[in-house]
Formats: structure tokens, sequence, C-alpha cells
């Protein structure tokens, strides 16, 4: 049996994940970082100190489990986006440990960007193979990220992404974690949200900021922070935060998206976990969504994406 293995360290989450040559999924663990309650985000040097603990404790428990022999490449997410100055140093960790791992093994070695991991995973946890041949729509909404994607086959690299729309200011997952953090929820704050939100009835008027160059989300911070201090339900403010981004993203598809309707639509990044957005968007358009485990942050579809490498190397 040949075994792949992909190792991501993102800004709050330590992976390590492997698929074997039919794409099945026989290792996905992840351990979080500690983030101290109250606060909304770590310094880099704090990251980094941490994967470092986690790595080691992660690949220990993979090789426990899989004969090392049987792993013929490795595979690590090494910067945010594919793009030349994209670049965080919690990524140095997992660059590190991939390379040391290869070369215990003697097994190829290769680079992804994060974003291209969280594609590919969404890929693979909706088994909608036949999107590495095909053009179609890719959303990342994340803590770190919220764009709206093109991506189109590669012949040198497994995806050709560019950047139909995104936010211009903080991120969806950002909003999600402060608004959250602000309500007393743990950090993050994502699937805490979620269930507050689907205990409100509430409609709510939203206005958002779409232009053509991209879109903004501090509004959505400004308003729940007065919603907030007038004292409204926990539960509407949490519906407000999930209801602004899903008309956000919708108002985005119906302005920069609107020629690519035609597309596949492929969700992926933790924001897209909530069961409010995915349930609505599953009835509005043609899409295809992670299950919770491979939509936030996880090293499987680096793993899925080294296998691809492999073969074409083979």
């Amino acid at each position: 049996m040949k075994l792949y293995l992909g190792i991501d360290t993102s800004n709050y989450t330590t992976s390590v994940g492997i698929v074997n040559d039919k794409n099945k999924v026989l290792f996905n663990e992840k351990m979080p970082l500690s983030v101290k309650t109250g606060e909304v985000g770590l310094r880099q040097s704090e990251a980094v100190f941490q994967h470092n603990k986690n790595i080691k404790e992660l690949i220990k428990k993979a090789f426990s489990l899989f004969n090392s022999k049987d792993i013929v490449a490795v595979g690590v997410s090494s910067k945010p986006r594919n793009t030349e100055n994209s670049y965080m140093p919690c990524f140095l960790v997992g660059q590190t440990a991939g390379v040391l791992t290869s070369l215990a093994l003697q097994v190829n070695y290769y680079e992804f960007s994060h974003q291209e991991g969280h594609l590919a995973a969404a890929i693979v946890s909706a088994k909608r193979f036949e999107l590495l041949k095909n053009d179609f729509i890719g959303f990342h909404v994340s803590g770190g990220t919220t764009e709206v994607l093109f991506v189109k086959p590669s012949e040198s690299d497994v995806f050709d992404i560019s950047i139909l729309s995104k936010t211009l200011d903080i991120s969806a997952g950002q909003a999600i974690d402060r608004i959250g953090v602000k309500l007393g929820l743990p950090f993050p704050a994502g699937k805490h949200l979620d269930l507050l939100a689907v205990n409100s009835s509430k409609k709510h008027s939203v206005k958002t900021s779409v232009k053509n160059d991209g879109f903004n989300l501090s509004g959505l911070e400004n308003q729940a922070d007065k919603m907030i201090l007038q004292g409204e339900a926990k539960e509407d403010v949490a519906k407000y935060c999930i209801d602004f981004i899903k008309l956000t993203l919708k108002n985005v598809i119906e302005k920069n998206v609107d020629n690519y309707k035609d597309e596949t639509f492929l969700f992926s990044g933790g924001v897209m976990c909530n069961s409010i957005i995915r349930k609505e968007f599953e009835s509005t358009y043609k899409c295809f969504f992670a299950e919770s485990e491979l939509s936030s942050d996880n090293a499987v579809g680096i793993a899925f994406l080294t296998k691809i490498k492999e073969f074409e190397n083979a």
C-alpha cells in the first residue's frame, strides 16, 4: 500500500494527514494552538513555538499507526497562497518537519500553498475529483482569507488560481472570532456562533458593501458591537453575523461572479462549516461543501496534492 503524508502548520492548527493511492483518508489528526481566554489571536513567535511542540507528537502518532516504508512522498503547506510574496513564519515549522521526514525516508518532498490544500481537501471530502480537470469557482472563507477564486487546471501546478473578489479589510473568520469572543464564546468561535445563530428567528436588515474590486466586512463588527451594547440577545447578534456574511457572499456572486454562474462552486475554509450558509447555498447554487473536518484547517488536502504530484513524477 502506498501512502502520502501531508503536513500543515497554519496559524491556529497543527495538522498531519495521510491518504492512500485510492484517495482514501487514512489519518487526519489536528492539534489546535492554545489561545488565552478573551484573546483573538497569537503572535507568530508563539504560534511557531506551539507548532514545534505539536508537530513531533502528530508525526510520532502517524508513524505508530503506519509503516514508514509505505510512505512514498511527503508534502507540506509552505505559504498562505501560491504567490511570490506570500509568507508566514508558522509554515516554516511544517517545511522543516517535511524536509527532515522526506530525507529520513528517502522519498520525494513537495510544497503547496495552504489555500491549495483547502481546495484539495474540499474536493476529497465532496468526492468531486473531476474538478481537477475542469474549471470551477472556489470560495476560500476562513480566519485568514476570504476570497472568491476562479480555478482551472495547471500544467505546472495542480491549480491555476486567480482572484475574482476578496475582502478589502478583515476576513470573515476574523469578524466571527472577534464578535464571538465579545459574546463570551471560546476562540475560535465559528462552531459556537453557529449553535447560537440557529436558535434565533430574528430577520435582520443587512446592508453589505460589495464593490468591483472586492468587498468590506468591517461594518459587520461595528454593527455587532452596537447590538451588544444595546443588550440584544446573543442568539440575535450571532444570527446577524451569519446573515451579513451570507448576504455579502451572495451579492459578490451577483456582482463579480455573474459570468461564471454555470461553473461549479466549491466552498472551503472553516467559515463554510456554518449550517445556515450551507443550507441556503445548497438550495440556490450548483455547489459542493467540504465536511466539517475537512473544511477547517487540515493536512488531508496537502496529502492528496502530494499524491497527485508523485503520480505525475512517476
